[in-house]
């Protein structure tokens, strides 16, 4: 325990804390589930041992959903009356965390971290963190994640065997448009007195991610960020890129989005593939439930798919979490936990559980998990584990990308996340209208995915990004 309490002294070099008087310290955070059983039960392990030797006792408090908790720290932060007092610790996504920076509710965490401490952590993780306007560290990473593609197995090996389709294809962002526009056919013959009813074959989580990770891809960089202002780039040939491998196969059918996320569309059978994060792989179905009764799949795991001739860059995300500008004890005693709770062997139980990255370079590997799983004698779902050996094995290759934080960045994303999907589901509808009337597909899709309705959407999408990123244009 002494040399437990040794490592624990902090970049400051010296321990403030009293073991007779301990230091209380809140964590507000978003996990449900699962993700907070894990938490919970690393929250009472450090109580019970380094926190108990050293003085300081921790209490993790859930909010509910992400938006749940950022509308709790704004009142909280703001004093609104009735508002609970502002949590020492809370998990925030850096867009957010940029906003309270702003607000100068933030500790500056450079102050209780050595560069030895930093040196420890993936680079980019603490890159992404350094929010403040000198460049120290505000977000301490705790959990990352990255994009994967999963699919019904089952049904694809059906697919498969009947058309010749193979996995390669599905490397491209193009590939999968083009294997989803088979999926379509294919399943649209099984009913020839039907016309028209074939099956969208893919969906993806997070447009955001796909108009910022396909743009950087492409050679382009969305939001170029210098010195807290940000450039928007748009180039028209990269956004037609996008527009037809997302848009297109969406009007056509080929591409689908029902429910709230894509694994449900996997469930119910609306969907074969999807690419969402890899702590979405928890929530692959292991049954699809459509109303002629349920059926067992097996899934399969791929990276996301690149663009054609694009660099090989893979999205960074996930929420980290920030300390609260408070007292020096406080704030000490908060980095500590941290510090402790992102060491290898805890950071690895929390990420098997809930299916997140590890933020130490020494904890991304392979013999490592299996290591803690053996140790700790962890029960960790097939797909999660799965998941997670995939990252750590196939993707060496990949660059992690996230682009910097910025004064109503929250905002612009929102512009990415609906503005072309939205779009796409009504125009959508608009078509299977018209096909009910009785024109062919391609006659009711004509009009949509011309170039006309190209340039038009692009024009008002310009617009759009531009006023909610409260900048006079954008590039093109």
């Amino acid at each position: 325990m002494l040399a437990a309490a040794a490592l624990f002294m902090g970049g400051c070099g010296k321990d403030i804390l009293d073991p007779d008087n301990p230091v209380s310290v809140t964590v507000w955070h978003y996990y449900n589930g699962t993700q907070q059983a894990a938490f919970d039960s690393l929250v009472d392990e450090f109580n019970n041992t380094v926190g108990a030797e050293r003085g300081i006792y921790v209490q993790g408090y859930s909010q509910g959903s992400v938006s749940d908790l950022e509308n709790a720290l704004r009142a909280s932060i703001a004093g609104e009356v009735g508002a609970a007092d502002v949590p020492d610790i809370f998990a925030s996504y850096a867009d957010t965390a940029y906003e309270f920076e702003a607000q100068g509710a933030l500790a500056n965490l450079s102050d209780y971290l050595s560069d030895d401490d930093l040196a420890l952590y993936v680079d980019s993780y603490i890159e992404e963190g350094k929010i403040a306007a000198d460049g120290s560290l505000r977000i301490f990473p705790t959990a990352k994640s990255t994009e994967i593609m999963m699919i019904n197995k089952t049904e694809w090996d059906l697919f498969s065997d009947a058309t010749g389709v193979s996995l390669e294809e599905l490397s491209t962002v193009e590939g999968v448009t083009a294997v989803a526009e088979k999926y379509y056919d294919w399943t649209n013959a099984m009913t020839p007195e039907i016309p028209n009813d074939g099956k969208a074959f893919y969906g993806r989580d997070s447009m955001a991610n796909y108009f910022c990770i396909g743009t950087h891809q492409l050679g382009s960089e969305l939001f170029e960020v210098k010195q807290g202002e940000v450039t928007i780039h748009v180039p028209k040939d990269i956004m037609r890129r996008l527009w037809d491998n997302y848009y297109v196969p969406m009007v056509k059918g080929y591409f689908g989005a029902y429910g709230s996320f894509r694994s449900d569309d996997v469930k119910t059978g609306d969907l074969i593939a999807y690419t969402g994060s890899t702590a979405s792989a928890m929530y692959f179905p292991d049954q699809v439930e459509a109303e002629s009764g349920s059926t067992d799949i097996d899934y399969i795991i791929l990276s996301a798919p690149l663009f054609e001739s694009g660099e090989a860059y893979a999205v960074q995300q996930g929420a980290g979490m920030v300390v609260s500008k408070s007292d020096e004890p406080h704030e000490y005693a908060s980095v500590e936990f941290l510090k402790w709770f992102t060491q290898k062997d805890n950071n690895l139980q929390f990420g098997s559980a809930a299916g997140y990255l590890p933020v130490l370079k020494e904890a991304n590997d392979i013999a490592a998990l299996d290591s803690v799983i053996a140790e700790k004698g962890l029960e960790v779902s097939d797909k999660t584990y799965d998941c997670l050996a995939y990252i750590f094995e196939e993707m060496g290759d990949y660059t992690l990308y996230t682009n910097k934080s910025f004064r109503n960045g929250s905002a612009a994303r929102k512009v990415l996340e609906y503005h072309l999907s939205d779009k796409a589901a009504a125009d959508r509808q608009q078509v299977l209208s018209a096909v009910s009337g009785g024109e062919s597909l391609e006659k009711a899709c004509e009009a949509y995915i011309s170039d006309d309705s190209f340039e038009s959407w692009y024009a008002d999408f310009c617009e759009n990004l531009a006023a909610a990123a409260d900048v006079s244009s954008v590039s093109q």
